[in-house]
Formats: structure tokens, C-alpha cells, sequence
């Protein structure tokens, strides 16, 4: 069976994903699986950019028209970016989740953490796929 999540990305039990960039800062949003999952996104907040995030805290809220969900941070580090057309245009994140409707970036404190994240088959295989 075809694996439906973007290969070069890593990703966490709780349905963030991690882009690995260039140097130490990443990009982080939520999986088409956790947006599918949520319905129609209707708000979004985001964290604030300075703010020092540490694994598994809660940075962000995905709000839709059946639940809120909490984000969590998938590494380490300081927030660099949010994605701030996501407070007009929060569906976005339901249209293209990998692309335009990432949340936000993070500069790791420790890059050796993306070791510990999962690859698009470990993700898959939770996601039920």
C-alpha cells in the first residue's frame, strides 16, 4: 500500500511533522491526517516568535468546528516564525497542511532530537494507513 505521508519529512506519535531545513531551525505543522481528523479549521493560535518551547509542550491550538486540538512542540528550541495568514486563513491548514498551512518554525537547541522523531512508514502504521 502506497504510503500517503510526505517521505522527507519526520513526524510524532501526536501527528506534528518536522521539516528539516537548512542549520538548526525547523518547520512544523500538523498532518493532512490530523487535519482530515479535526474537519474544518476555523481558528488557529499561534505561539509567540522568542518564545523557548521544550519537547511535548503544548505551543498552539487547532480549533474546528468539532473540537479544539492542542499542538505540541515535536523538538526543543526557540520559536523563530509563525505562519501569520493562518489568522485570516486558517483553513489553510485543511487545503495544504505541508505547504502554505505550516504553523510554525523552531531554531533546535539540539539537532541529535530529530533522531528520536519518525520516519513517513513509523508515522503511517499510527496514523493507521
Amino acid at each position: 500500500e502506497e504510503n500517503v505521508f510526505p517521505e522527507d519529512l519526520r513526524y510524532t506519535d501526536k501527528h506534528e511533522w518536522v521539516r528539516a531545513g537548512n542549520g538548526e531551525t525547523v518547520r512544523v505543522g500538523i498532518t493532512d491526517f490530523a487535519a482530515e481528523a479535526l474537519g474544518d479549521i476555523v481558528y488557529v493560535t499561534l505561539p509567540q516568535v522568542g518564545e523557548e518551547v521544550a519537547t511535548e509542550d503544548s505551543v498552539a491550538e487547532v480549533e474546528s468546528t468539532k473540537s479544539v486540538s492542542e499542538v505540541y512542540a515535536p523538538l526543543s528550541g526557540v520559536i523563530t516564525a509563525v505562519n501569520e495568514q493562518l489568522t485570516d486563513a486558517p483553513d489553510t491548514v485543511n487545503k495544504d497542511p505541508y505547504g502554505d498551512g505550516w504553523l510554525f518554525e523552531v531554531e533546535l537547541t539540539d539537532a541529535g532530537e530529530l533522531d528520536d522523531l519518525l520516519d513517513a512508514d513509523a508515522y503511517a502504521a499510527i496514523a493507521g494507513e
